[in-house]
């Protein structure tokens, strides 16, 4: 399960994309701090292909992958210092795979601004910051301990205190671990702190109705050109919380003609999940039986043991072989029987590495 921490100032736009997303009952408010408990929600990945196995199979039930997304209370600079509420609540996402960070790209005299005047540069640089001090907390507490126990040359923390000492450097400059250009190993290294400046970001720029079917105005461009500048590369999704929530209030079947009546292609909840899953390298395959059609969420490169294990420990630890049919060809051929027929059903091994879009059948003994 892909799961992702919102942050950014109050008024971005948070809990409103928040509550639209997951149809969650956050409080959102055109004040700051409205949210004061940690959110959490769970949204169901939109993906054609699982409806159209359900189609075919006709099963019991219909189980999407899901994402979780937290929406914490909005931070505003100082906050490691407790200005406004703080960062406590930052600890709440620290279990997430990944930070959608929320600017505010448009100008609107009615949604004040904690800052007076939206500026993604310095709204984003803020955010950095609050995030890298918290991080700064962590590392610190740990190289301490570590340093003391390094004197008694203990192995473990001689191996980790070179990753500590650089992530303390670049975190009391107020530089997020994404820039301070530190290899996999060290990474590795501090997972166990679950740094917040360490995780992949996304940023999600809540622009205004019209520039998500026409031109981009000046607030998306600096927020462009900020990331470009940072040498990030991070992945910017425009939205508009106010389509958003429109969208929550209609049927299924009268969002893609509302969309379509405004030039948009796509919600932008789709195109974040999207986002999300290129950003952490996610892939999808299927299993498909009378009983329920389900999408599971692996990593790519991921063997069949390995995704075998996201159903069950078990499946993992006793795999035996999968049968595997493609997407395309469990489509075209109606299901596994027509597929085995036409002779597409493969059986793999231990060292197969499942494909985006597999229907998967494991075989295995516990």
């Amino acid at each position: 399960m892909l799961r992702l921490g919102i942050v950014g100032l109050p008024n971005v736009g948070k809990s409103t994309l928040f509550n639209a997303l997951t149809a969650a009952k956050a409080e959102a408010a055109n004040y700051p701090f409205c949210t004061v408990e940690p959110n959490v929600g769970m949204v169901e990945v939109p993906d054609t292909r699982l409806d159209k196995l359900a189609e075919i199979v006709q099963p019991k039930r219909t189980v999407p992958a899901v994402v979780q997304f937290v929406d914490i209370a909005g931070l505003v600079k100082g906050a490691s210092q407790g200005e406004g509420l703080g960062n406590k609540f930052l600890q709440n996402i620290r279990e997430t795979d990944a930070i959608v960070h929320v600017i505010r790209c448009f100008a609107d005299e009615d949604v004040t601004h904690v800052m007076g005047q939206p500026d993604p540069a310095r709204d984003k640089e803020i955010i950095e910051l609050e995030l890298a001090l918290s991080d700064l907390g962590q590392v610190e507490k740990r190289l301490d301990k570590t340093k003391r126990a390094a004197k008694s040359n203990d192995k473990d923390a001689l191996a980790e205190l070179p990753a500590l000492e650089a992530a303390n450097a670049a975190l009391s400059e107020g530089k997020p671990l994404w820039r301070a250009g530190l290899d996999a190993e060290q990474l590795a290294q501090l997972a166990g702190l679950q740094l917040l400046t360490a995780k992949p970001v996304l940023y999600a720029a809540n622009v205004t109705d019209e520039e998500l079917s026409g031109e981009e105005g000046q607030y998306l461009k600096a927020l462009r050109a900020a990331v470009a500048a940072s040498g990030e590369n991070a992945q910017i999704v425009p939205f508009s919380a106010k389509i958003e929530s429109e969208l929550a209030e209609l049927p299924a079947d009268e969002r893609v003609e509302f969309l379509a009546s405004l030039g948009i292609e796509s919600a932008g909840l789709d195109r974040l999940i999207r986002a999300g899953y290129a950003l952490l390298g996610l892939d999808t395959y299927f299993t498909a039986g009378e009983q329920e059609v389900r999408a599971w969420t692996i990593h790519h490169g991921d063997t069949a043991p390995k995704a075998a294990g996201v159903i069950h420990t078990d499946f993992e630890k006793g795999f035996i072989r999968a049968e595997t049919v493609a997407f395309g060809d469990f489509v075209t051929h109606s299901g596994w029987k027509g597929a085995k027929e036409k002779g597409v059903v493969r059986s793999e091994g231990k060292e197969y590495v499942v494909q985006d879009g597999d229907v998967l059948l494991f075989r295995f003994n516990v």
